[in-house]
């Protein structure tokens, strides 16, 4: 889930310090894992969008005697796949950033061993998953929704979409930029919510992957009414969406833009000055609910350190940390969130969502499926 990579971009693009906690936020040795040579580094494997408060990482630092060292490995997918590829001498200890689009793939190819973090039976039930073998954590959640350019709307007295539904309409003809669905992240997510809105036939791999309708004719009209698709998120939200900060630099001309419910809030806390209200909106009805896990890898060097990095995950400290850093919601049960972040991006209220074994019987045949239909 790139759910902090427009965080980021943002900042970089309008001149801040970016966000992301990347190396070693100590003075500790580059090794990982405890070994004959004692070393005290706990590695995490992530995408490129994990971000932490540095005095939140020092404080798990001095606390379990553990430096913490960082390695960002691309986006979601990319990430997942080289993790994959690399299990029998992984890169580090702990993965962070897989998330339920993607979660069997990784469960399938055995890149975690089990391990229950101390806090797991804090985590609200809806998040759960894995069926007791505790071979992933749950950590963050957020909403994959399509974004709208409030100033473009309201200079053509023209009312926003709202949902799925709406997005063909001939009045939102050539608007809409999204991700392709084979290489993002929110690109699966917005593809799965369409799946999980319209269907697309039986519940089993060879029904409801070979069969036509439900969403492939979604597809078809929103195809048709001239939808635009990129690689990725960065180049949707920061170069083609009109309403992004990055976006108007870069004369961006679409003011649809499948990106994330926590963008509006980025779009206020990352400007200088800073607006009264988010210059972007969400439409609502067009949300996905993705949920992001971290594991403890098969093989890890240093497994003890990275037992210490997933219970502290869990801990009321960070996941309080993570909206103005990730800007995703906590998963733990009482976790707080800032005022500003609640304000300007609240959790949809009835997102889609897809169960992991669904997912995991459609996900490839779905995407190819896609690609066929949309991108020939």
């Amino acid at each position: 889930m790139n759910i902090t990579k427009k965080v980021t971009t943002l900042a970089v693009g309008l001149g801040l310090v970016t966000l992301s906690a990347c190396g070693s936020s100590g003075g500790g040795t580059e090794e990982s894992g405890s070994g004959s040579g004692g070393s005290k580094t706990v590695t995490l494997v992530s995408h490129n969008s994990w971000a932490a408060s540095k005095d939140v990482i020092a404080a798990f630092e001095k606390k379990s005697g553990y430096q913490v060292k960082v390695l960002e490995d691309g986006d979601a997918g990319s990430a997942v796949n080289k993790a994959i590829l690399t299990k029998d001498n992984p890169q580090g200890d702990v993965f962070f950033g897989v998330d339920n689009t993607l979660l069997s793939r990784a469960l399938d190819n055995g890149l975690f061993q089990p391990y229950e973090a101390e806090g797991s039976d804090l985590v609200l039930p809806e998040y759960r998953v894995d069926g007791g073998k505790h071979r992933v954590t749950p950590v963050d959640t957020g909403d994959v929704c399509v974004n709208y350019d409030k100033e473009w709307f309201s200079e053509r007295d023209l009312t926003p979409p709202k949902t799925f539904d709406d997005l063909v309409e001939p009045e939102y003809k050539n608007l809409l930029v999204v991700e392709n669905a084979s290489t993002s992240s929110p690109g699966l997510g917005f593809l799965l919510g369409t799946a999980a809105k319209y269907g697309g036939g039986g519940t089993s791999r060879s029904s409801e992957a070979e069969s036509g309708g439900g969403w492939q004719d979604y597809w078809k009209k929103l195809k048709a009414n001239g939808v635009k698709v990129v690689d990725g998120w960065e180049q949707a939200y920061n170069e083609e969406f009109s309403g992004s900060a990055g976006g108007k630099q870069a004369k961006g001309d679409r003011p649809l833009v499948v990106s994330y419910a926590s963008s509006p809030p980025a779009e206020v806390i990352y400007a200088d000055p800073k607006p009264t209200t988010a210059p972007t909106g969400v439409a609502d009805g067009t949300c996905f609910r993705q949920v992001e896990y971290a594991g403890l890898l098969s093989n890890a060097k240093n497994p003890e350190g990275g037992k210490a990095l997933l219970d502290f995950l869990l801990t009321e400290e960070f996941q309080e940390d993570m909206p103005l850093n990730m800007f995703v919601y906590p998963v733990r049960e009482g976790a707080q969130v800032p005022e500003e972040f609640a304000q300007y991006g609240p959790q949809a209220k009835d997102p889609e969502t897809m169960d992991p074994a669904r997912i995991a019987d459609n996900r490839d045949q779905w995407v190819k499926s896609w690609t066929s239909l949309v991108l020939k």
